[in-house]
């Protein structure tokens, strides 16, 4: 079966891809543009910019079309997903493995206008796409190989700027791992209910009444990573300023699940963009900050 671009068939490829629902996307850029802006001093170059901003976009794009189709059997049976296109049977299993591989193709062509240190490190990105759906029917850590999956950008971005991936790409990769562990737990605590009725492990799960604590455990860690960042980077009082209110955030994510509500669950998870943005703001404004003193 061929892809067939009917304009009904490419609003299922749309939402099948998740291009209506950015957050994703959103949540793999920002950990990529802090380490971006660090390998650069605040001077990032265009075309890698360009670069890892679209192939982002599409690799998480690829993501989410293999996780459906890991997932075409149990998404009917859990209320968020419900309505995926797979799960419909308005996209057939094969159309959705063609769709996987045109992604992954765009993303390796725009991959093979970095260094050859960048296009070996890629393979790794397209091996922990491929590799997280599957993880959450036999360990109950999705959420660590979905933060791998998302934070692999960081030593790929290191790479494409400096030809080098230092101590300080795998600091920056680590504190991507802790915070996706974070946000999608919170994720998982939306589905936790229908996961274990069919049988899907998640940390929500793993962690049971003790998410909370838990969640809040990571959260610390992270923000000791993001202290070693600072300081490892000579970043100043702005980044920290930001780090504080990024702070301020996650103990707002905190309220948000205190009462382990769904639809507050889900927002605790949208608000980690925000979070996202924040240390990112920081980081840029001081570099440019420093730009204008020097």
């Amino acid at each position: 079966m061929k892809l067939e671009l009917k304009k009904e068939n490419i609003e299922a490829y749309w939402r099948l891809t998740r291009m209506h629902k950015p957050i994703g996307s959103l949540l793999l850029l920002w950990p990529m543009y802090w380490a971006l802006w660090i390998a650069s001093n605040g001077k990032p170059d265009i075309l890698v910019l360009i670069v890892f901003t679209l192939g982002v976009v599409l690799m998480r794009s690829a993501g989410c079309v293999i996780n459906d189709y890991a997932d075409r059997k149990l998404d009917p049976h859990v209320l968020r997903t419900k309505d995926r296109p797979l799960a419909l049977g308005q996209v057939e299993p094969t159309e959705a493995l063609q769709l996987f591989f045109v992604l992954v193709f765009a993303s390796s062509l725009l991959v093979l206008l970095m260094n050859t240190l960048t296009i070996y490190l890629s393979l790794g990105a397209v091996f922990l796409a491929s590799l997280y759906p599957f993880m959450k029917r036999h360990t109950h850590l999705p959420q660590i190989f979905l933060g791998m999956a998302f934070g692999w950008a960081v030593p790929m971005i290191f790479a494409a700027q400096t030809n080098t991936v230092p101590a300080m790409a795998w600091l920056i990769f680590t504190a991507t791992v802790i915070w996706a562990v974070i946000y999608d737990t919170m994720y998982a605590m939306v589905d936790r209910d229908d996961d274990l009725k069919i049988g899907v492990k998640s940390t929500a799960i793993l962690f049971g009444d003790l998410d909370k604590v838990l969640i809040g455990f990571f959260q610390l860690l992270f923000f000791i990573a993001l202290i070693m960042i600072g300081q490892k980077a000579d970043l100043g009082s702005l980044y920290f300023t930001a780090v504080f209110i990024a702070f301020l955030l996650s103990i707002y994510h905190q309220y948000l699940i205190k009462d382990r509500d769904r639809s507050k669950c889900m927002a605790a998870f949208l608000n980690n963009n925000w979070l996202g943005l924040i240390v990112f703001v920081g980081i840029a404004a001081d570099y440019a900050v420093k730009g204008i003193v020097a």
